[in-house]
């Protein structure tokens, strides 16, 4: 699938994130093949197949299709909170923190026990045994923990998350996993999809990231909780009601989008080591799809680059003086994309 065709201006290469892909002639074409039963009524036989489908490749007995990874996410956490005072145990970074309009505590009146990793990279049993609750008399009680893989494009390794799963049954807590990009894990580590989903009680997996559909993601789990789950995205507002064609595309993305990963992947390692060779520092490891870079080393700003690269249409994120962004590959980058970035940059530390 290449980027839709817009006559009216050029195609602008997004690498903010990978939810900036761009729905093809193509997609538009298979959406309207699509079934048109009402879904708030579990009534529309594409949107019953592709959670079918989602809650047999994560290892689940089922799967609710919702309009965003903040509600599966959020859905997902409140299964686990039913009676304050109650904490959910994360990675001090988050999305489930940071990103999602502190929801944790709207929809489950919860406080959050963010953990900073000691190893800089990844949550390990030690630190989640550490940093449980138990305070019954003046603080809030662990009741979840929510780990998320990959985070900020790092893998946490499948091992660890069985330690950490040991650390959740021997305290009786329950697993939720953001796995907005489990893909990219999965296709990164051969690990499968399902192998990811038995470690935990609840999974939320994005379908309009590396999968590049237009809309939408997962939330797996048991059928008693997935009944719950749609009652409480109906109490959310979140009913949707002639979904099937979201569904129809999302799973066409699934088939064909999601192989091209270790592509993006290869990338993303080629234009982190460019950058490196160039002087930029790497903030953390590039394991998947996504890079953080420091232009600090080169004493220049992020916007000095992003101002070069806007006239080869190739967008980053940039925020005033900053010297630290993130850049996110997906299957509409094109090796093209890359090498020109590479020249680009180039030019600019060499101008300095």
């Amino acid at each position: 699938m290449s980027p839709a065709t817009d006559n009216t201006r050029e195609h602008v290469h997004d690498l903010t994130s990978d939810t900036a892909t761009i729905p093809t002639d193509e997609m538009f074409d298979i959406m309207k093949t699509a079934t048109r039963g009402d879904d708030v009524f579990s009534a529309d036989q594409d949107v019953k197949d592709l959670e079918a489908y989602m809650a047999n490749l994560l290892g689940k007995e089922a799967a609710l299709f919702c309009a965003s990874g903040t509600m599966t996410n959020q859905l997902g956490l409140r299964l686990h909170l039913t009676q304050p005072p109650h904490s959910v145990l994360c990675d001090a970074r988050a999305h489930v923190f940071i990103h999602e309009c502190g929801g944790i505590a709207y929809h489950s009146q919860a406080n959050v026990t963010p953990v900073s990793p000691k190893n800089g990279l990844y949550l390990t049993a030690e630190d989640v045994e550490a940093n449980i609750s138990k305070d019954t008399l003046a603080g809030s009680p662990t009741r979840v923990i929510s780990l998320e893989n990959t985070l900020n494009g790092t893998i946490l390794p499948f091992e660890e998350i069985k330690r950490i799963r040991a650390v959740a049954d021997k305290h009786g807590l329950p697993l939720h996993l953001d796995g907005a990009r489990l893909w990219n894990a999965s296709q990164a580590t051969g690990v499968p999809m399902s192998e990811y989903g038995k470690l935990f009680d609840t999974v939320s997996v994005c379908l309009s990231k590396g999968a590049g559909a237009p809309i939408g993601s997962i939330i797996a789990s048991t059928k008693e909780r997935i009944v719950r789950a749609r009652h409480l995205r109906k109490l959310m507002g979140g009913g949707w009601r002639q979904a099937g064609f979201l569904a129809k595309i999302a799973r066409h993305c699934i088939e064909t989008a999601v192989p091209t990963m270790p592509e993006t992947h290869k990338l993303a390692s080629r234009l982190a080591e460019g950058l490196q060779s160039l002087g930029l520092r790497l903030v953390l490891p590039c394991q998947t799809n996504m890079l953080f870079i420091d232009t600090a080393p080169v004493g220049l700003t992020v916007e000095d680059f992003a101002v070069e690269l806007r006239k080869k249409q190739i967008k980053i994120a940039s925020m005033g003086g900053s010297t630290i962004s993130r850049i996110v590959l997906h299957y509409q980058v094109t090796p093209q994309v890359v090498d020109d970035f590479l020249v680009i940059a180039a030019q600019v530390v060499q101008s300095r």
